[in-house]
């Protein structure tokens, strides 16, 4: 029987806590950053938590489900 290969860009993506959460980056933060206030910006900056919807999915991208 094949090993199944966990999804290569997910796991670029999404990070796992200690808690077992799923977090992810923000979007919105590549360019066109002008017209973004700086606290919009700054809060980009931290991770955000993949929403309850998504989770079962994600988790069966990361083989973790």
């Amino acid at each position: 029987m094949p090993k199944v290969k966990t999804n290569s860009s997910a796991k670029k993506r999404f990070r796992v806590t200690a808690n077992g959460k799923i977090m992810h980056q923000k979007s919105f933060k590549r360019h066109i950053l002008t017209k973004k206030s700086k606290k919009r910006k700054r809060n980009m900056r931290m991770m955000g938590e993949v929403a309850k919807s998504h989770v079962d999915f994600v988790k069966r991208l990361l083989r973790l489900k």
